[in-house]
């Protein structure tokens, strides 16, 4: 997966994730702040799933591999 500007690198992506998860752990935010947390994590879990699979297609093709079954 190449980097675009709408499509973070995959430590940025990871970081903000990781800090969505600890705002919602803590509480504290308005239903619709919560809904809108909710919704960036899955929009963010969704680009880091997208940056490992295109790692592991990256690595089976460098070995010369079939890709992994899902």
């Amino acid at each position: 997966m190449s980097e675009t500007p709408a499509t973070p690198p995959f430590e940025q992506a990871r970081d903000e994730l990781a800090d969505v998860v600890r705002r919602l752990e803590a509480g504290g935010t308005t239903l619709e702040e919560s809904l809108a947390l909710w919704e960036r994590g899955e929009a963010l879990a969704a680009i880091c799933q997208r940056w490992l699979d295109d790692a592991r297609t990256r690595l089976d093709a460098a070995r010369g591999a079939a890709p992994a079954p899902e």
